[in-house]
């Protein structure tokens, strides 16, 4: 591309390269609107959770004015006895919906509840608010395709899922169930992220791409999965449903996957990315195929529109093959983990992997200071209360049937046919050139494009020419002459005009080939 060395972009990762288009499609001569279907943050948010937010707020505010209400503006904390009956009556003059959802209610949840919302206490336990945790619990159950009883799953609550992922590595690092050299499989194309943390000098991990193709459905192949029997393979990191790919793992791969672990792989560790669940029917997880094994990361970002709330959990199972190996390490390991986490329990090597999780994400030291903060978890609750009390689905199917106008969108302007497998999420579009190079024209037409085209051609074009922000797919481990368009952040008209533009791209690279091929 005139003017710009596409090489000196080439070991960025997709969302810093994305600042270098927006500048680009900013600054093109006669630049129109600029369409950036670059990031996953949805156009959309979910009010009823958030209607009862803002009223618990002020019924909070209420209850600390009724105890304290100095004219200086001091209040008191709420005070427990009677909370329930006085919140269901001031629901009852406010807004039915909000009363319906905590209508059964105790005073020891609403108690939890108000004094969450006001951020006036320390979070406690740090892992979880206990009344938030009850919620989630099973909630999380039904959304994720867990076994039962909800019980059988602790949580975390984390600053949205980049926290839960960091927190993730750190303990695994910390307490020697990865350590450097090790090998980690990645479950591919994946987050780039994902990509990004195992070479860190914190990690030195090896990674070990098990790949989702095209051509299999983006299902992992059984030579693939043939990956994971490799006992220096420690741990298996994937996202489900895909980011870039959007499909889930279907049952002939879970399948395959438990068959592995249990008859093969028993120590293999499984930290599975489940935020897109919402948007697939029946989805089930690996952390209930799995649940000893798999340590499961949910966020609220997404499906509920609260990105910027910063809302994530970890679930691990109580009888986890986290804490036997833990238990199995070396004398040696095992009296520096007692040092490491000595101040917090007279007996250490009882502390749970999950609690050790919720210290190391406070170097330890500051354990006690540890949490997220109560607002946002109550934020957490009323989402669960929210989505749990739409027995007929009315939310998720209005998310879903938005997204399915704008892939069909996308589809038309790009005159192909938008995909029709149930595992498909909708939310984000993986388009392969190169695929479909090779499928329409043939060899020699992807041929050209490989030899005669760099990989970040295609969205440098169309942020030049075209005003739009897509995401390079290589930098997701995904092909290279694909690129990754999310469904979620923008109005739906504008679909058919990317769609568009990619069939002028293409149609440019086809036109080239073709003059080549006369001369």
């Amino acid at each position: 591309m005139s003017g710009i060395n596409l090489r000196d972009y080439e070991r960025l990762s997709p969302f810093e390269i994305k600042d270098a288009l927006i500048r680009l499609a900013a600054d093109r001569p006669g630049a129109g609107m600029l369409l950036n279907a670059g990031r996953g943050n949805p156009n959309w948010v979910a009010t009823r959770a958030r209607t009862a937010f803002f009223l618990l707020g002020q019924f909070a505010l209420g209850e600390s004015r009724r105890v304290l209400d100095d004219p200086a503006g001091l209040g008191g904390l709420p005070a427990k006895p009677g909370l329930a009956a006085r919140l269901a009556a001031w629901c009852a003059t406010h807004d039915a919906e909000t009363a319906d959802l905590l209508a059964d209610a105790d005073d020891d949840l609403v108690f939890e509840l108000t004094v969450a919302i006001l951020g006036c206490d320390y979070p406690s336990p740090g892992r979880m608010l206990p009344g938030v945790e009850r919620i989630l619990r099973p909630y999380l159950t039904e959304t994720l395709g867990l076994p039962q009883p909800p019980a059988m799953f602790d949580l975390f609550a984390t600053e949205g899922g980049t926290a839960a992922i960091v927190d993730v590595f750190r303990s695994l690092r910390a307490n020697r169930l990865l350590r450097p050299g090790d090998r980690i499989a990645l479950g591919t194309p994946i987050f780039s992220p994902y990509l990004e943390i195992p070479p860190l000098e914190d990690y030195g991990l090896e990674p070990v791409f098990v790949t989702a193709r095209a051509e299999d459905g983006y299902q992992y192949a059984p030579a693939e999965l043939e990956k994971l029997a490799d006992p220096r393979v420690r741990a298996f990191l994937l996202v489900n449903p895909g980011n870039p790919t959007s499909f889930a793992i279907g049952q002939a791969a879970r399948d395959a996957i438990v068959t592995l672990v249990r008859t093969r792989r028993p120590d293999l560790i499984l930290v599975t990315d489940d935020v897109y669940a919402p948007f697939v029917d029946g989805f089930r997880s690996l952390l209930g195929a799995l649940p000893e094994n798999t340590i499961g990361l949910w966020s609220f970002s997404k499906y509920f529109g609260a990105t910027g709330w910063r809302l994530g959990v970890i679930a691990t199972h109580r009888d986890t093959i986290l804490d036997r190996a833990i238990a199995s390490l070396p004398a040696e390991d095992r009296a520096a983990l007692d040092r490491r986490y000595g101040t917090l329990a007279p007996e250490p090597a009882r502390i749970r992997f999950i609690d050790r999780m919720v210290a190391d994400s406070r170097d330890v030291a500051l354990n006690h200071t540890a949490g997220l903060s109560t607002p946002q978890q109550a934020m957490m609750a009323l989402f669960a209360l929210a989505d749990g009390a739409d027995k007929d689905r009315v939310y998720r199917a209005a998310c879903v049937n938005l997204l399915k106008r704008r892939v069909a969108a996308l589809a038309e302007g790009l005159g192909a046919a938008p995909p029709a497998d149930p595992l498909f999420d909708h939310y984000y579009g993986l388009i392969d050139l190169d695929a479909w190079l090779r499928a329409h024209l043939g060899e020699d037409a992807a041929d050209f494009v490989r030899t005669h085209v760099h990989p970040l051609d295609i969205v440098f074009r169309l942020a030049r020419d075209h005003g739009i922000v897509l995401l390079n797919g290589g930098g997701f481990h995904a092909p290279d002459w694909s690129v990754r368009v999310s469904f979620a952040n923008l109005d739906d008209a504008v679909y058919r005009d990317i769609g568009a533009a990619l069939r002028a791209v293409t149609e440019e690279y086809v036109q080239a080939w073709k003059k080549s091929a006369r001369a």
